[in-house]
């Protein structure tokens, strides 16, 4: 259940890029600091955590409270340079024992989701905490409780203060993940600008649109395109991918995950650079080759050649295109519904794609 950090919101730094911590590190630490402090009445600070690679980094405590049944640590996540929404976000874990042999539980607290739908990898109802941050905390609490000749029988509460607002500006919603964020990580570390997160939430909205018997799911880059597409169809919001730059990460998934049908939508300029082969639409990892655009124009003369190749823009060879009464559109869906079969290889999804105006006006559909 990945938030939409956005890799491609923010302006990459110049220079070596500054690694940061996952919520489910940081939950993973304020756990331990917690369960330190109920069982010894003193908070380790700073707390150092194992990580799933071997890494042991230490966390510095943002926020401890100790009672008579009951302990809780915060700590401040720190994203590195990536710009991650929820950098400087507090996790909470607030730690209480439980009944004898009920092992360790989780629940949400406030600003932490809960999850509603089917498809993610916990069931409909469990607090929004990914498998790897609880493996991760269970792994602690129970070395904690096995050196002290004890049985882990612990209640996890995670919470992050102002989560809820936070988690407007994520995916989780559309994921059916209600109340607030997700604790997330499955290596405790985060990469900056590896777009990683964004590639994990396309692959859990394919994950529940099957859980949920949808036939027929949408890719878009943007939220015009998708506007148009899903007004075309009527389709739910359950099968509304969001698929952005990175469509290589939606069609390698549906190649081993397949759905029946698949509809990429786009702008001209990122359905071309599909079209010429790329799966990766962002300006920064793929750029328009204009010759590739010369060559589809069935007739030119010498100076129309010259104009096409020395255009700024797709869109600049676009408007030169309709002042010669060319379909440029057509060709481009064509070209890009090829790219996408070829990455899905054989699997059985049939694929449409559909160009756009920067209006949402519909210029093409491939077959």
């Amino acid at each position: 259940m990945p938030q939409k950090a956005d890799p491609q919101g923010g302006r990459k730094p110049k220079g070596p890029l500054r690694n940061g911590w996952t919520t489910g590190a940081c939950a993973t630490a304020a756990a331990k600091a917690a369960y330190i402090a109920l069982l010894t009445g003193e908070f380790p600070d700073p707390v150092s955590i194992r990580l799933p690679g071997g890494e042991a980094p230490a966390f510095a405590l943002a926020m401890e409270k100790l009672l008579a049944d009951e302990a809780s640590a915060g700590i401040i996540k720190d994203a590195g340079d990536d710009p991650d929404v929820t950098h400087g976000a507090t996790v909470i874990a607030r730690l209480r024992h439980g009944p004898p042999g009920s092992g360790i539980r989780f629940t949400a607290g406030k600003g932490v989701g809960t999850v509603t739908r089917p498809g993610l990898p916990l069931a409909i109802g469990e607090a929004a905490i990914n498998p790897v941050p609880r493996q991760m905390m269970c792994a602690e609490l129970t070395a904690i409780a096995e050196s002290r000749g004890r049985i882990a029988d612990i209640e996890v509460e995670i919470s992050i203060p102002g989560g809820e607002a936070i988690a407007a500006r994520t995916w989780n919603p559309r994921l059916g993940i209600v109340g607030g964020l997700s604790i997330l990580g499955t290596t405790g570390i985060v990469h900056p600008f590896s777009c990683a997160a964004w590639i994990h939430s396309i692959h859990r909205g394919i994950d529940v649109a099957r859980a949920m018997g949808l036939e027929h799911v949408l890719g878009a880059t943007g939220s015009t395109s998708e506007k148009a597409a899903q007004a075309l169809y009527g389709l739910p919001e359950e099968a509304l991918l969001d698929m952005g730059d990175f469509a290589g990460g939606l069609l390698k998934y549906l190649r081993h995950h397949p759905l029946p049908r698949l509809t990429i939508a786009g702008g001209f300029a990122k359905m071309t650079k599909l079209a010429q082969g790329a799966l990766d639409l962002h300006s920064a990892r793929s750029q328009i080759d204009n010759s590739f655009l010369v060559s589809l124009f069935p007739t030119r003369t010498s100076a129309l050649e010259h104009r096409i190749l020395n255009a700024n823009t797709a869109l600049e060879v676009f408007e030169i295109a309709n002042e010669q009464g060319i379909d440029l559109a057509g060709p481009i869906a064509r070209r890009a519904r090829e790219t996408a079969l070829e990455t899905l290889r054989s699997a059985p999804v049939a694929v449409e794609i559909i160009v756009t105006d920067r209006k949402g006006v519909i210029l093409a559909r491939s077959a």
